[in-house]
């Protein structure tokens, strides 16, 4: 059972780019969708490490399986770090991609500093406890206007070198991205479990 992982995430985009990036291993991968009496995770905690953490250690315990999770902050220095842990809910409770970006912009409206930084934290658990966890960070800043076409939450407002998440293609995004460096940090941990049980 070692190499079947659960990626403990209701985020169907989030799922779509986990999914890529965990593809070169040996692994089973599973949802949250085939385990319907794993209850939704309470965001609660004050930092994005925190989230990642409680996500994944509820979902190891209810599936009984190793579980990654991740839990990703916008920190926005003109706005004194905002919207920060609460970058998904931003607009509040129930709010739309668009409602969070909307709100970004018009916070922004005039400021000349758009330095931004996105940053992920995934953690990795078993059913007795958490085994790691790691952070991705990627450093830009906060356009003027939405560019791009693909992507999901803050991917067309987010530029790095001139270039909006959203003007990318999904396989260069997933080579640069807040959440593909923390991946690329948590690969070699899931790789020496992997491999510790062959």
């Amino acid at each position: 059972m070692i190499n079947e992982v659960l990626i403990a995430s209701n985020n169907p985009d989030k799922l779509l780019e986990l999914k890529a990036l965990l593809a070169g291993l040996p692994l089973n991968l599973h949802i949250p969708s085939e385990f319907p009496l794993l209850p939704p995770t309470i965001e609660d905690q004050d930092s994005i490490a925190g989230n990642a953490m409680k996500k994944a250690l509820e979902a190891a315990k209810h599936s009984g399986l190793l579980a990654v999770a991740d839990d990703t902050g916008l920190f926005i220095d003109a706005l004194n770090g905002e919207p920060g842990v609460f970058a998904a809910r931003f607009a509040g409770e129930g709010c739309s991609y668009a409602d969070n970006r909307n709100k970004v912009l018009a916070m922004l409206h005039g400021t000349s500093n758009r330095k931004a930084s996105f940053k992920t934290a995934m953690a990795l658990a078993a059913p007795e406890g958490i085994l790691a966890v790691v952070e991705g960070c990627v450093e830009g800043n906060i356009t003027e206007s939405e560019r791009g076409e693909t992507g999901f939450g803050y991917d067309s407002i987010f530029e790095i070198n001139g270039v909006t998440y959203a003007e990318m293609d999904s396989i260069t995004k997933n080579k640069i991205s807040h959440r593909a460096k923390a991946m690329e940090a948590m690969v070699p941990i899931l790789k020496g479990i992997v491999n510790l049980d062959l």
